[in-house]
């Protein structure tokens, strides 16, 4: 039963933007016993003459490590075969730590596509972006290396280098060095925050940043839910942007904790009766308050399947460009010696019924990453008080005189070199900006609509 195993979606997946349904494919012609017997001694043959009669000396693990590859390879992207360093480097991803630059790459027509930066680590800070193409590493082509191969070469011991080729759209070939680090994930930021500009009584959004699924996002979750409704936010904004996946369980349990009911996923297996739905329980900790969630094309498998379950059960908007579109699941299979296959068992469908798979979560509300810039003042030149005998309004001077020497103030320590506050960060945020724009207007509609609901106090004195 799926639900007793604990499931894992494929970090490693392919970049497929855009792309078409699959094609109806042609009937399979099974091999019986006989035949696959018979090719079975063809594959030993085949390595026995290579073993001997290659012109070098042949090493056999990394051969017929390579032609379980190859078979697995054949059947999907994500399915793969796992040597025991690759099976315990995984397990050590899934658990929140690992060493490294930082990055979910995938294979793409064999070259090395990047699925997205994670946040905070080598790889983010250097500017590398979902969907840029990695061509070297320390000068290396990576068209003859696999999946695995890239990975483990760009792995080291914390503090050495790597370098990186890296081709970003249409720009030229961008070289950059960088040191690895021991990756510790924070799957799960939080805090408080107002739009940029917004005056001290505005209110606040809780903003929940998930960069990946792990082992402890959920609780995670319920602890920053917690936190910001004892400060009595006025909505949320969840963020998954650029996040590649994790724990099918930990993309249930997040989705639970918006929901007071309803399916969030289902999964189907290669049997017709083996369907597995998952509902939420009865609660939802945010109380019903407002809800956006932004998602970008990095946004993929658990990410989507958390989008999906919120936008068919009608609990908020989401925002933001199409999703990733990965609607398969993977699971680890040892095979008893420390190494595994990470193999495809099943498909996921929304609440709806819906396959994502090559496809995405197709946003409510478009809004697509853009350069803020100002086009108009927020005091105009022509006004009112652009005439030379109007009168004055005491109050609103004193403001603006207060905020003119706060502007000054910042101004006297400005550096073109320093790194960005968080605040200015935000304020540069184009999709989150307008995210907590609409959790604002969605958070008065609903009091607008209380409000209407109540018998004013004549009505009921009558």
């Amino acid at each position: 039963m799926l639900k007793k195993i604990l499931i894992l979606f494929a970090l490693c997946v392919p970049i497929v933007a855009g792309a078409a349904p699959d094609k109806k494919k042609e009937p399979i012609e099974h091999l019986t016993d006989e035949q696959i017997y018979d090719e079975l001694k063809k594959l030993a043959m085949v390595f026995e003459v290579s073993r001997e009669n290659f012109v070098e000396e042949a090493d056999e693990r990394k051969m017929l490590e390579a032609a379980m590859n190859g078979m697995l390879g054949a059947l999907d992207p994500h399915s793969s075969y796992l040597s025991k360093d690759e099976f315990k480097d995984f397990n050590d991803k899934s658990h929140g730590e690992f060493g490294g630059l930082g990055i979910q790459i995938t294979s793409d027509r064999g070259a090395v596509r990047v699925i997205s930066p994670i946040d905070d680590t080598p790889a983010q800070r250097a500017g590398i972006k979902a969907g840029d193409y990695i061509t070297h590493i320390d000068d290396e082509p990576v068209f003859d290396l696999t999946l695995n191969q890239a990975v483990k070469k760009m792995k080291g011991k914390p503090g050495t280098k790597v370098k990186l080729t890296v081709i970003s759209g249409d720009k030229e070939p961008k070289t950059m060095t960088l040191k690895r680090a021991i990756i510790k994930v924070q799957s799960v930021k939080f805090s408080d925050k107002t739009l940029a500009d917004a005056e001290e009584d505005a209110p606040r959004i809780g903003y929940i940043r998930i960069s990946d699924f792990g082992a402890t996002t959920a609780k995670d979750l319920r602890n920053a839910i917690s936190k910001l409704e004892k400060k009595k936010v006025a909505g949320y904004v969840l963020d998954v942007r650029n996040n590649p996946g994790g724990y099918l369980t930990a993309a249930i349990e997040v989705s639970d904790a918006f929901l007071d009911g309803g399916e969030i996923v289902s999964t189907r297996g290669k049997d017709k009766d083996d369907v597995e739905h998952s509902y939420a329980k009865s609660g939802d900790l945010t109380n019903g308050k407002p809800l956006v969630v932004l998602i970008n094309h990095g946004s993929a498998s658990a990410s989507e399947i958390v989008a999906g379950a919120i936008q068919d059960n009608g609990r908020g908007i989401i925002m933001g460009s199409q999703s990733f579109g990965k609607g398969s699941v993977q699971q680890q299979k040892p095979l008893g010696d420390g190494t595994a296959i990470h193999i495809t068992i099943a498909r996921y469908y929304t609440p709806n019924g819906t396959s994502i798979q090559n496809t995405g979560i197709t946003p409510d509300v478009e809004v697509l990453q853009s350069k803020v810039e100002a086009i108009e003042k927020r005091e105009s030149s022509y006004s009112e008080a652009s005439f030379k005998n109007s009168l004055k309004n005491e109050a609103a001077e004193k403001k603006a005189k207060k905020k003119d020497d706060k502007k000054d103030s910042k101004n006297d320590d400005d550096d073109d070199d320093r790194e960005l506050t968080e605040e200015e960060k935000d304020a540069k945020d184009y999709q989150l900006q307008r995210g907590m724009e609409m959790v604002i207007a969605m958070s008065k509609m609903s009091e607008h609509a209380k409000a209407a609901a109540e018998p004013k106090k004549d009505e009921k004195k009558k």
